[in-house]
């Protein structure tokens, strides 16, 4: 039987005691990034360390030791490993793949600044993330962990300044929170100084890679922010949600934080009833909202992971079968150039 993945060294006979958790910036200075050294510590076949070998090259590797420990041993077809462990797949070409898929590129506003739907504004507040997961539709961005690479702060903020139609602020990533708590409360503090915005979002999969990121400061920050943040955390399968994960889960919410989920529909992952049934029923009972389930963004490097568009819409019609409504997702595409999400079910 292979062991977990380590996440910390063990205790020795002269240090018997067990090993502190690392706070979450240690955690994310210390997340996996050789796909040789994760294939080892999670046993898995030299064939399957040498095609991700290959594959990272383009789209390199990055994932977190905590949801390592989730990942079972010795399968190559975990749910949780098949999201963020590079493949052969994703050097293959595909029609209708492309590199921007969402055409970001034609709604910059500012350094940094998206706008794409009447009324909210998004704003890439840093190209770094906890996970490079692979289907990430920016995955052919920069992916440093360099806080607010290539965001002008000033020119943003004054952009939204004078952007008076704009009411809600999304901060976007990469992941907004692996900045650290006293520059997104001086952001935080910033915008709720514009006096015609009146929301701020927060899109994030940090709560579910490193669960010890749900801290006083981060909680104490959006506390106080006028603009009363609500978190939309990313995840895709019930075997992400374990005891630590829920336990940051319920904080946000015991804080008064609104907690809504979204998660990507990926073939071999969640495509199938159980699998989603389970998830939005673990979230529910956790007081997050189901909120968006989306259609894979066709970014190249990513057609593996797409299902059929029926597909989604019978598992939604499965699910509101046994689910109570507000358990559902809407399960939406995002197609450049419209005015919102197209609701496919």
């Amino acid at each position: 039987m292979h062991r977990p993945y380590p996440l910390t060294p063990p205790a020795t006979a002269s240090d018997p005691s067990p090993p502190q958790s690392p706070d979450w910036q240690a955690e994310l200075a210390a997340a996996e990034r050789d796909v040789g050294r994760l294939c080892r510590g999670l046993g898995l076949a030299a064939s399957v360390a040498a095609e991700a070998e290959a594959a990272a090259e383009a789209f390199p590797l990055l994932v977190p030791r905590p949801y390592l420990r989730r990942i079972r041993p010795g399968d190559s077809r975990d749910p949780l490993l098949l999201q963020v462990l590079p493949r052969a797949e994703e050097l293959a070409d595909a029609p209708g793949f492309s590199k921007d898929p969402l055409r970001e590129a034609e709604a910059v506003a500012a350094a940094g600044v998206l706008s794409k739907y009447e009324g909210r504004s998004l704003i890439v507040a840093t190209p770094g993330c906890s996970v490079y997961c692979r289907f990430c539709f920016r995955r052919h961005r920069p992916c440093q962990n360099s806080p607010a690479d290539g965001v002008d702060w000033p020119a943003a903020l004054a952009w939204l300044a004078r952007a008076d139609s704009v009411r809600e602020v999304v901060l976007s990533g990469g992941d907004p929170l692996i900045l650290p708590d006293n520059e997104l409360a001086a952001l935080a503090s910033k915008l709720s100084q514009i006096p015609h915005l009146r929301r701020l979002r927060i899109h994030t999969r940090l709560p579910v890679m490193i669960p010890q990121r749900v801290n006083e400061a981060l909680l104490g920050w959006m506390g106080d922010c006028r603009l009363r943040p609500k978190v939309v955390v990313h995840i895709n399968h019930p075997d992400e949600i374990d005891d630590a994960v829920a336990a940051a889960l319920r904080r946000l919410i015991a804080a008064g934080i609104p907690l809504l989920s979204q998660g990507v529909l990926l073939r071999g992952i969640n495509d199938d009833v159980q699998t989603l049934a389970r998830l939005y029923e673990t979230l529910t009972d956790l007081g997050v909202m189901p909120y968006y389930l989306h259609q894979l963004d066709r970014v190249q490097g990513a057609a593996h992971y797409e299902v059929a568009e029926t597909v989604g819409v019978d598992l939604i019609a499965r699910l509101r079968a046994r689910l109570p409504g507000y358990a559902v997702p809407r399960y939406v595409r995002e197609v450049p150039g419209r005015p919102g999400k197209v609701i496919l079910a």
